[in-house]
């Protein structure tokens, strides 16, 4: 688990549109959300990436970069990619497994008789300070019940207009 206030693991990962995501070299005036999603085989998923590209321009407003992140293949990626109406949310795959428990996310193998790939994590979400400490994080050991994105930016409206600190230091 991430300490509040720490420095985050890195994250270096290829992205659908042919670049690569990079999460130190970002440069957010306020945060970087990062997204971990369970990847192609998830609706709910489907649902929190469509969630997040109508809301793309509100974090953008709010001085929030933001990505999603999943251990999907290429192959995988590439299908939300062109399926999924995911807009201009970036989407980096290939996450290895090291890297997800590094982040403190659980780890699901696949279900007999299902499409999900043989390891995956399930999903996260992270609000990291422009330098690269952790200011918020959910993890979760299911794929259901996420933190809804307007409260997310309600929550940073409220963080930027108060200065509002890290919580959860005395863990």
């Amino acid at each position: 688990m991430i300490k509040p206030d720490s420095k985050v693991p890195a994250l270096d990962l290829p992205l659908t549109i042919g670049a690569r995501y990079d999460l130190a070299k970002q440069h957010p005036d306020n945060f970087t959300l990062v997204v971990f999603y369970r990847g192609l085989h998830c609706p709910v998923c489907r649902s929190q990436l469509k969630d997040l590209s109508e809301k793309l321009d509100k974090f953008t407003e709010r001085g929030v970069n933001v990505v999603a992140v999943s251990m999907d293949s290429k192959e995988r990626a590439m299908q939300i990619h062109e399926k999924w109406h995911t807009g201009d949310v970036p989407l980096a795959y290939g996450m290895s497994e090291e890297t997800a428990r590094e982040w403190g996310l659980y780890i699901s193998s696949a279900r007999d008789d299902s499409d999900e790939p043989d390891v995956f994590s399930e999903p996260g979400m992270f609000l990291v300070r422009p330098d690269g400490t952790l200011y918020f994080a959910s993890v979760q050991n299911a794929p259901f019940t996420r933190p809804p994105f307007d409260q997310l930016l309600q929550g940073i409206d409220y963080i930027l207009e108060h200065d509002y600190p890290v919580r959860g230091l005395m863990t």
